[in-house]
């Protein structure tokens, strides 16, 4: 069982993260936070040398449907989205809420997870 879901594109690192925002809020949802990891290192005086970005993602309303029904599954939000390149080729990925909902043993979410995976998927797909 594969925890990601991955895909290639042929975009530059910059082109595909404004591509998956664009496909992200066309679908509503929203980036919160994006951290480039090479950047960030650069600050402490680490060479750190992928481009590497995490985009911290969030639409409200299913947000609110999770957490209303359990408070504790604010451990797993908001999803993360991630831009990288490796070998030469950008990558656009995400874990698939199915699989981190699961573990947490509330099958009374798993329309919702179900649900954010297929939304993400076909952003990424759309995005590259």
């Amino acid at each position: 069982m594969e925890l990601r879901y991955e895909k290639t594109t042929n975009k530059s690192f910059e082109d595909a993260i404004t591509s998956i925002t664009e496909a992200l809020k066309e679908r509503k949802f929203g980036v919160l936070w994006q951290l480039n990891f090479k950047d960030k290192m650069a600050e402490h005086g680490v060479d750190f040398p992928h481009n590497f970005a995490v985009l911290e993602v969030c639409n409200p309303q299913k947000a609110n449907e999770v957490l209303t029904a359990h408070l504790d599954m604010g451990y797993f939000l908001p999803c993360k989205v991630v831009v990288y390149e490796k070998d030469g080729i950008t990558r656009i990925g995400t874990a698939k809420p199915k699989i981190l909902m699961s573990m947490a043993g509330y099958d009374d979410l798993d329309h919702i997870a179900v649900e954010v995976e297929e939304i993400l998927r076909d952003a990424i797909d759309n995005a590259v």
